[in-house]
């Protein structure tokens, strides 16, 4: 019999089934005994009379029984409008205790408060049981599923580039080094290369889903040293501005999807409303948007710092938004090429580039991409790169087309959206300078 989930229950009333789950609850009472079963799609509770002879065995199956065990019961489900819990319940006429709990667990899993997010961390497997740490990686699931289907529809193709690489990626800097048998080989920073490389292919759009690696000693709720990247890259375009287009239509697009399937499950566990935006998205030069943050809020930098966004620069650059646009979303344009990767296309010395920010925090960095060999060789020569990335100019040497993309963090995404305190949240197993387990 193939598995019924607890969600579709409603549909097999005064029938004969089998449900399988994790034991949540036994209350063992004088005449009657309640059992709360859950899997990922719900809960449901099994109702055993002490009294009946026929029930001899089920009642001492469950006086045996430790809570999260998982079982198969076969019963009948019945509605009955007196059962808080969905107003149904399962007469069983069998109980399968198909694994055993230990009587006591390391961590409270029905209390996050109970423990800190390290204690929690370490135990994983039990974290992910409450509703709502497992509610996070279903919306998630649903979040790049709206963003792959959106990009299928627009005729993207997905591909799979290698994370073990010979050559230090993009900077040279904040990579993992590995020995590769007799050599060094180094965990991608990104596809950002290979993806391009599919472009020089006449692929003429791509995207990918997949881990990255940062070698970055960085303890904050928004960094890691894993984690999961949605990267885009797309072929024939005149101007960056095509790119932040782009963007704006996955990511409205992908929310209105997710506001519709979890509106209610992300207000109930969450307490946040999606808010599907409107586009476009406002755009603002890195300096201006200095010059605006000094003017509004008193915020002044050096201008050493004027070169970048800082964190608090992120953070009042939405407040910005939303009160001068009721934007949770800003583009930060014009940034000086010191802080740009060399391959980004420069007009008038400026990279052709963006940062996107998102209720504070930086999610994209996205441009247009240099294609013309001579110029990008020339770029890289400018940031001591021209050795490192001898195969990567290669791409470019025989005819590419004008090209731009941008990448998004999974994770970090998921953290916004929901309103999360951290990353460790936000990813299944979290990867840090700290952590490496479980």
């Amino acid at each position: 019999m193939s598995k019924i989930f607890f969600d579709k229950l409603n549909n097999y009333f005064d029938q004969t089934i089998e449900i399988s789950g994790f034991v949540e609850n036994i209350r063992n009472l004088q005449w009657v005994q309640f059992l709360v079963i859950r899997d990922s799609k719900g809960k449901v509770q099994v109702t055993i009379e002490k009294s009946a002879e026929e029930n001899k065995d089920l009642v001492e199956i469950v006086n045996n029984l430790s809570l999260e065990s998982t079982v198969k019961i076969t019963g009948v489900l019945k509605e009955n409008p007196k059962v808080k819990l969905n107003g149904m319940e399962l007469i069983p006429t069998k109980i399968e205790v198909t694994s055993t709990s230990a009587l006591e667990l390391p961590i409270n899993i029905h209390d996050l408060k109970a423990q800190l997010i390290d204690q929690r961390l370490d135990y994983r497997f039990l974290d992910l049981r409450n509703e709502y740490n497992g509610t996070i990686f279903k919306i998630q699931s649903d979040l790049v599923k709206a963003l792959r289907e959106e990009l299928y529809a627009k005729d993207f193709r997905e591909i799979h580039t290698p994370k073990l690489i010979g050559t230090a990626s993009e900077s040279g800097a904040e990579v993992f080094e590995i020995k590769y048998f007799d050599r060094k080989a180094y965990l991608a920073q990104s596809p950002q290369f290979y993806k391009q490389m599919a472009l020089a292919s006449g692929f003429d759009r791509v995207f990918e889903v997949g881990p990255v690696f940062r070698a970055e000693n960085s303890n904050t709720n928004r960094h890691a040293t894993e984690f999961t990247s949605f990267d885009i890259e797309f072929a024939y375009i005149d101007s960056y501005e095509e790119v932040m287009q782009l963007e704006e239509e996955l990511l409205t697009k992908a929310l209105a999807v997710i506001d519709e399937k979890n509106h209610d499950k992300i207000k109930e566990l969450y307490g946040v409303e999606v808010v599907v935006p409107n586009k476009p998205f406002p755009r603002i030069k890195l300096n201006d948007l200095y010059d605006i943050l000094e003017e509004r809020y008193g915020y002044k930098v050096s201008p050493l710092e004027r070169v970048d966004t800082t964190s608090e620069a992120e953070r009042l650059a939405y407040r910005y938004a939303m009160e001068e646009f009721n934007s949770e979303f800003i583009f930060i344009t014009d940034f000086p090429k010191e802080k740009r990767a060399f391959y980004h296309m420069r007009k008038n010395d400026i990279p052709e580039g963006y940062d996107l920010i998102w209720k504070g925090i930086e999610i994209t960095t996205g441009a247009q991409r240099e294609h013309r060999y001579e110029i990008l060789k020339q770029q890289a020569e400018e940031k001591g790169l021209s050795d490192d990335v001898k195969f990567y100019l290669e791409f470019f040497k025989y005819g590419c087309p004008p090209h731009g993309g941008f990448g998004l963090g999974i994770d970090r995404l998921t953290m916004l959206l929901l309103g999360l305190s951290s990353l460790k949240e936000s990813m299944l197993l979290f990867r840090g300078p700290n952590r490496l387990e479980p």
